[in-house]
């Protein structure tokens, strides 16, 4: 049996009835088949995703989750439009873009180009999160506080937090090691629904992806996320 989340009860329920039935059927059997294969994989993927700023993928599901099929996304919302077309299962598991027994080698792990899908975990799944190309940003003063939202109450060994140095041009290139400067390494946390770092961005103006790094504590499972801001 299949226990949906509040989240996903709410996606279902609003997909627009004007859609008829053919077109509502077919949006709901998307919806519970990207929750299937979540259970196919093996393990639920109850986890998390930075939330503010959002991760690519957290806010494409947030953005579009309940109207995921609308055409206007591609002129709206384009890179989360490519981002649907090309695995809609990618935004149903916002939260479960994990690796396992990284032992904390990231830069071994996760090779330049791929930082935003985690080195394509799960296959080709977030493959397209590491396209560059206009995403929506969100604007944030240079000093903030960074939000993970962890559903499955996790803990974390350390969060690092890396920050694009001025002048990489995200909607043209793809993030690679080289582009980041870390700004933020925590100690650890105890198991919570969120965790929260202050993040200091120092003078960068303009768009810049902030990355992040979640180590959970129940396992060697490492999250990397992706967020798209504008500094102030």
């Amino acid at each position: 049996m299949v226990i949906l989340n509040e989240e996903e009860r709410v996606a279902l329920r609003s997909i627009p009835a004007n859609k008829g039935l053919l077109g509502r059927a077919f949006a709901t059997l998307v919806v519970v088949g990207g929750l299937m294969a979540s259970v196919l994989t093996g393990v639920a993927q109850a986890h998390g995703s930075t939330v503010d700023p959002p991760s690519r993928n957290y806010g494409c599901w947030q953005r579009w989750g309940s109207d995921f099929q609308n055409p206007t996304m591609a002129q709206q919302d384009p890179m989360c439009w490519q981002a649907w077309q090309a695995d809609t299962t990618a935004m149903w598991n916002w939260n479960g873009l994990y690796r396992e027994g990284v032992a904390g080698n990231h830069q071994g792990a996760i090779p330049n180009g791929q930082l935003c899908s985690g080195g394509r975990t799960g296959g080709m799944r977030y493959a397209a999160l590491d396209n560059p190309g206009q995403w929506k940003a969100v604007t944030k003063p240079r000093q903030f506080t960074l939000d993970i939202w962890d559903q499955a109450r996790h803990g974390a060994d350390y969060l690092r937090v890396y920050v694009t140095k001025q002048g990489f041009n995200a909607t043209t290139t793809a993030l690679g090691w080289n582009h980041l400067d870390l700004v933020a390494t925590t100690g650890r946390y105890a198991p919570s629904d969120h965790y929260k770092v202050a993040v200091n961005a120092g003078s960068r103006t303009g768009r810049h992806v902030v990355y992040v790094i979640w180590q959970a504590s129940h396992s060697d499972q490492s999250y990397y996320f992706c967020s798209d801001v504008i500094f102030q």
